[in-house]
């Protein structure tokens, strides 16, 4: 605030450096109540309370800056007579160094600053979406068991599967060759590309064929509005799945987990992005041998250089839209349930070309609309066919026309270290450069 002295500015930016530092916060209380800011130093006293519970001073200050009278110290009685009597009721217990005022008042006051010590054991057990003081114990997040989805279920995208082979799961699958070559049980993967073209879907099959554990991480997973809380959470991710390893670690939508900090004005961002680069690394001497770390986006040159970095996620792959096989099986998964007749997948396939699989979902859906449409209006039930889904086709345009626009600038002026070849390979051969 402009009004303040610049003893308490300088003091505000020291607790921001040194949040869980006591004392340097309740002096800033001080002088916060010396300037007549009683309910900014009750704010101090809580915060520092939540670090502290049960500090004298805290307690004694925030007392003095709500305006509780002290308590007037207990006196003996004029006379002590020898005689025995029943025992009197016990004076209140004023833990904190009997500073004296009335906490019931204070916790009425203060009760959406300061959090209870003490919860009773009858409420559901706390999840990772629960804010109690267990959010931050590694076992509240939950690892999907291995197996399920597979490479051999992503249709078509042989390409991309060949590259996963050799650049991923190869040396991941085979003990002997790592210790002959001395490759440590760990890697880290970054798949870009344009939305709704299935990065998710191959992450999980990933996970599939390693055997391993499957942790799907978003920002909104991570996020936290108390200082610090969020770090934390990403050190408990990267604990769990050291924990129950082998386990792949899938950092979706990784632009905004781990944004360029240079354009990050929000500090508490910026340290999310410097938490994640210290467990890539392994803290502490933890190494991070059987977690794979996979992430997603569609922005990769809006992620911070550094986590790209030797020994992070040092490798790339371009998802492409689904070539003509994939399309084929994504068309066909999206009909199987549907009443359809004479439909020819080949020729739709054609017509389908550049689509993302969720713009493919979206064709089918629109198709089913018109044929459930035809079918009110006319009152006779009729099936789904090639006009039906040609139509859809040609009203829907590709989702990722625009992604390739923005990507094609990109890979042209600011390819650097060649990390965005395969990119200007595909666009050459598709004739948009």
């Amino acid at each position: 605030m402009s009004d303040e002295s610049p003893l308490i500015r300088s003091l505000r930016a020291a607790v921001a450096a040194a949040p869980g530092d006591v004392p340097l916060r309740l002096h800033l209380a001080e002088l916060l109540l010396a300037a007549g800011r009683n309910d900014d130093a009750v704010t101090e006293a809580a915060v520092a309370l939540q670090h502290a519970p049960g500090d004298a001073d805290a307690r004694a200050l925030m007392g003095r800056a709500m305006g509780m009278p002290p308590a007037a110290p207990p006196h003996a009685p004029p006379h002590a007579p020898h005689t025995p009597q029943a025992p009197a009721a016990p004076p209140p217990v004023e833990s904190g160094g009997g500073t004296g005022f009335d906490w019931a008042a204070a916790e009425q006051e203060v009760g959406d600053i300061v959090r209870p010590r003490f919860v009773e054991g009858t409420e559901a057990p706390l999840t990772a979406d629960s804010h109690g003081d267990d959010r931050g114990d590694a076992d509240t997040w939950d690892v999907e068991t291995p197996g399920g989805i597979r490479l051999a279920d992503v249709g078509g995208m042989q390409e991309v599967k060949d590259r996963l082979e050799a650049a991923f799961l190869a040396p991941m699958r085979n003990p002997e060759l790592r210790k002959l070559y001395g490759k440590s049980l760990r890697g880290g993967l970054l798949l870009y590309g344009p939305p709704g073209c299935g990065k998710t879907f191959i992450a999980r099959a990933v996970a599939g064929e390693l055997g391993a554990g499957f942790l799907s991480i978003s920002l909104s997973d991570i996020l936290d509005m108390y200082i610090g809380a969020s770090e934390k959470n990403v050190h408990d991710i990267f604990e769990t799945a050291r924990r129950q390893a082998p386990c792949v670690v899938f950092l979706d939508e990784l632009d905004a987990l781990g944004a360029k900090r240079s354009r990050t004005h929000h500090s508490g961002l910026r340290n999310v992005v410097n938490q994640l680069l210290t467990e890539l690394d392994g803290i502490a001497g933890a190494a991070n041998d059987g977690v794979f770390v996979l992430a997603a986006t569609n922005v990769p040159w809006d992620v911070d250089i550094a986590l790209r970095r030797p020994g992070r996620l040092d490798r790339t792959l371009l998802v492409l839209p689904p070539d003509a096989a994939a399309r084929d099986a994504i068309l066909r998964y999206h009909l199987r349930e549907r009443p359809i007749e004479s439909v020819d997948l080949g020729k739709l396939v054609k017509a389908t070309e550049d689509f993302s699989g969720a713009d493919l979902a979206h064709v089918c859906e629109s198709a089913a609309e018109s044929a459930l449409l035809d079918s009110a209006r006319t009152g006779r039930i009729r099936m789904i066919g090639m006009a039906d889904l040609l139509g859809a086709a040609r009203q829907i345009r590709p989702s990722t026309e625009p992604w390739f626009a923005t990507a094609r600038n990109v890979a042209t002026f600011a390819n650097d270290g060649g990390m965005y070849d395969d990119l200007l390979a595909y666009l050459k051969k598709k004739r948009r450069l």
